[in-house]
């Protein structure tokens, strides 16, 4: 009884497995034949080829001949970003070592198209470490290690000339801040001397307020004065002046006195005075 008990359970047993295996190999082939037709479309209808490919793995997810050869398609046409992701899930599901060497070999080429030399070395090296034997990967390597090295450099020189712009970019805002601090100090010096000026005047304002109002007095009798003076007519060039002409009558009177007195002594001594001219 033991015995057939223990016979049922493991034809029970193999009837499931037999189920699953089954249902995995129907969608393996049924992967594979989309992968199939997917390979003839490719040259001729890109579209048509890459939905084959995508029904491939509906069926099949980890089927990598789908993932591998939908990753190639995507570089011939040149879309580098879907290549780059497909051949990364390439590497990452195969289980043997040529699957792998494939896919990393083609992430390096997808690498090396996008200008990523230093990513693209390690892809080269990952492909090696799959395949040592392989000739094309290692001239492949040796390019990118060429090209690393060149925008290295470039990355260098970059460097250096950004280092350079930003060093002359801060000389010229130290500049140009010197000269604004100069313009300031200039300004700040103008307004003090303009300010001491002010001060100035307004210190001999206050020490003309201050003045005694007998200094004040003096100052108005001398202002008057000046004003009197400037009042007066002046004489003009070529005359004489009234204090010249009154000291010229004077002098004119003191001259006819003096005659008038000499005629007048004349007459009292006698003299002749004749009064008809001589024939």
């Amino acid at each position: 009884m033991k015995k057939l008990i223990l016979f049922i359970v493991i034809c029970i047993s193999f009837v499931g497995f037999s189920q699953e295996d089954k249902a995995r190999l129907l969608a393996e082939k049924t992967a594979n034949n989309y992968v199939y037709e997917a390979n003839e479309l490719v040259s001729e209808d890109f579209i048509a080829a890459e939905m084959a490919y995508r029904k491939a793995l509906s069926k099949q997810s980890d089927n990598i001949a789908g993932l591998y050869n939908l990753g190639n398609s995507y570089y011939e046409k040149g879309n580098f970003e879907e290549a780059l992701y497909r051949h990364q899930q390439t590497a990452k599901l195969a289980t043997s070592k040529e699957a792998k060497h494939k896919a990393f070999h083609n992430m390096g080429n997808v690498l090396m198209q996008n200008k990523k030399c230093k990513e693209a070395v390690e892809a080269y090296k990952d492909a090696l470490r799959n395949n040592p034997l392989d000739d094309e990967t290692r001239y492949n390597l040796a390019l990118a290690k060429e090209c690393a090295k060149q925008q290295e450099e470039e990355n260098k020189d970059d460097e250096n000339k950004e280092d350079k712009d930003n060093s002359e970019d801060k000389k010229d805002e130290e500049k140009e801040n010197k000269d604004d601090k100069n313009q300031e100090d200039q300004e700040d010096k103008e307004g003090d001397e303009k300010e001491d000026k002010k001060e100035e005047g307004k210190d001999e304002e206050d020490k003309k307020d201050d003045k005694k109002p007998e200094d004040k007095k003096d100052e108005n009798k001398k202002g008057d004065k000046e004003k009197e003076d400037k009042q007066k007519p002046q004489p003009k060039p070529g005359q004489l002046s009234p204090q010249q002409i009154k000291s010229l009558l004077e002098a004119m009177n003191n001259q006819e006195q003096k005659v008038q007195e000499k005629m007048n002594a004349e007459k009292q001594k006698g003299i002749k005075i004749k009064t008809e001219k001589d024939w």
